[in-house]
């Protein structure tokens, strides 16, 4: 489901890289190298997913003897799972070794019409937790329930509305493809002076982007005008 998304996303990095080695003024260099790094990072924590990566923020709880290691307990923040859909469920599949072997309430989530979080305890001598947060569409929490198999956990989240499709598993996804849609139309490029398809691209960028998006390009024009009013000076 993600690999089509990958090679989108590579090649409108691909693309970015190529105005901006045509772009002459600072600014809009400025511009459109910021977002070149915003896909890259976006980029890279799919890739993460694509490949199940299970990335870690290790905090140590509190203990009642520093000196026992098997009093020590860990929180690690999952952020690697695989997700898919029927008619009347959307499934969310965690990869966790010997999952299998934990007590079943110390396997459990705490849900509600638009978040989940999968909390799995004491599974050698750690605790993972998993948040999902703004789900694309409501759930029904009351007919969600969760299984343990070999070395993964599913949880089925039950649709509100039956037998409705998710493109995406959260409203944040969503909007990222929706806003890199508008940005980037190539076929319509193709046929422009170059320097005319880049103020196109970056008046797309502004109109369609959310309040940091505006930020960062309000800060580029501001910057490219103090340091054109600086060099004239220097004159």
């Amino acid at each position: 489901m993600s690999g089509s998304k990958l090679n989108e996303l590579r090649h409108d990095i691909d693309e970015l890289n190529t105005l901006l080695k045509q772009a002459k003024r600072k600014k809009v260099q400025n511009i459109l190298s910021l977002e070149a790094r915003k896909l890259e990072t976006e980029w890279v924590n799919l890739t993460e997913i694509e490949k199940s990566v299970v990335a870690s923020d290790v905090i140590a709880a509190p203990t009642t003897s520093s000196t026992s290691t098997q009093s020590k307990r860990y929180q690690i923040k999952l952020n690697g799972y695989g997700w898919d859909q029927s008619d009347k469920y959307v499934k969310v599949f965690v990869t966790l070794k010997d999952v299998q072997n934990v007590p079943k309430d110390h396997v459990f989530c705490k849900l509600t019409d638009k978040s989940m979080e999968l909390h799995v305890e004491n599974l050698d001598n750690k605790h993972y937790l998993l948040v999902i947060n703004k789900l694309l569409y409501p759930i029904n929490v009351e007919e969600c329930h969760w299984k343990q198999k070999t070395d993964m956990v599913v949880v089925f989240l039950a649709k509100s509305e039956q037998n409705v499709k998710w493109s995406h598993m959260t409203e944040l996804e969503k909007k990222f493809e929706d806003q890199r849609s508008n940005r980037f139309k190539p076929d319509e490029m193709d046929n422009k002076d170059p320097q005319e398809s880049i103020i196109g691209l970056m008046k797309n960028m502004y109109e369609s982007g959310d309040d940091e998006m505006k930020r960062m390009i309000s800060k580029a024009w501001y910057e490219g005008q103090h340091k054109k009013k600086t060099d004239a000076l220097d004159l």
